[in-house]
């Protein structure tokens, strides 16, 4: 929680799921800086906007967006900054690894003076909102858009930015790369010299020549896609935040029915100990060959107390112990090819009060 940057003396809340790759460093730094950044441009907002009683959401999204851009340009920049010091070798090679490794990030935000939730992604995690109808049944309300090269709507963008490149984007990635903004990513945002003097001097990976036509960087950018939804209060609702591990084996409306089950299930009471399914044994050459590597309705099952847990359990295989227990024990970087990681958050509104545990 943090106070509003309309300075009422509400409090805000916040929630968000980083989601690394060619390393870990891009994804703890955003960790620890991307609100910080998301708050000081918002209270620039507020400041320039002082006597309004509240700020248009076109107005939060540019500065949300602002914050992003800021935080990427600054993981861009001191590496190239650190690269001209004087600083001990093994200092230098630290500040440059946020530049060398990326992440996808997404960020959402909840006021809850005008139950606005507002939603800010750069790359392909993904925020769904599950609504309770009428009828008891959940409906699955996508919050982003995952920005990958099978997007056309982003394809057709960087292609804009770049005219008369061909094959910028081919077989669903970006020169290579799938998601199509990310934060860090130095490969494809900085000059080939610049690339090419790093990788002499501080061991940095190759620049991506000649196996890709890289004539205009940058292709990626940390810029994000912002929505901002009304949380109706007289509706049961949530929001999952999830990495794209989940989501590839999960639909969104797979995932919301989930939540639903293991809500209903912790209202009224669930067995904690379910019949065992009965299974043969597998390896992972019958994934695809008659076992479902994705979610499988049949295998639902509801035993775990956390609601992440819980969808994270159902994404591997639900029942099926055994196929979970083999995709968890396969570690990196073999376990890329079996499942991917996942980080899952759900949060709740206007649900009913969960017993205590």
């Amino acid at each position: 929680m943090f106070p509003s940057p309309l300075n009422d003396g509400t409090q805000w809340m916040a929630w968000a799921v980083f989601d690394g790759h060619a390393g870990w460093q891009t994804a703890e730094l955003l960790k620890d800086q991307l609100l910080p950044f998301v708050r000081h441009s918002l209270s620039q907002v507020k400041s320039a906007s002082s006597g309004q009683e509240s700020i248009p959401d076109e107005v939060l999204h540019h500065a949300i967006t602002k914050a992003f851009v800021d935080l990427d340009d600054s993981i861009i920049k001191t590496a190239m900054q650190t690269v001209q010091s004087s600083e001990p070798l093994q200092d230098k090679l630290k500040k440059l690894a946020p530049a060398y490794a990326g992440s996808c990030a997404l960020l959402s935000m909840y006021d809850s003076v005008t139950s606005s939730l507002h939603v800010a992604c750069t790359g392909d995690s993904r925020a769904v909102l599950g609504q309770q109808r009428p009828d008891g049944k959940w409906e699955a309300i996508p919050l982003s858009v995952d920005q990958t090269g099978s997007n056309e709507n982003e394809v057709a963008r960087i292609n804009q930015e770049h005219p008369g490149e061909e094959n910028i984007a081919k077989n669903g990635r970006i020169l290579g790369m799938m998601v199509s903004r990310a934060f860090g990513d130095s490969r494809w945002k900085w000059p080939l010299d610049l690339q090419q003097d790093l990788k002499e001097r501080f061991g940095g990976p190759s620049p991506l020549t000649p196996r890709y036509d890289v004539r205009t960087p940058p292709y990626l950018t940390a810029e994000p896609v912002v929505t901002t939804t009304k949380i109706d209060p007289s509706k049961p609702s949530f929001v999952i935040l999830a990495t794209d591990g989940m989501w590839d084996t999960l639909s969104n409306q797979h995932a919301v029915n989930l939540v639903g089950k293991w809500l209903n299930a912790q209202i009224h009471g669930h067995p904690n100990s379910e019949p065992k399914a009965e299974y043969k044994r597998v390896d992972f050459g019958d994934l695809g060959n008659g076992v479902n590597w994705e979610f499988e309705e049949a295998r639902t099952t509801i035993q775990d107390d956390n609601v992440a847990v819980h969808l994270v359990r159902n994404s591997l295989g639900g029942n099926h112990h055994e196929l979970i227990a083999g995709r968890l024990a396969l570690g990196s970087p073999f376990s890329r090819s079996i499942r991917d990681d996942m980080t899952v958050q759900v949060v709740f509104f206007n649900c009913p009060r969960l017993p205590p545990k």
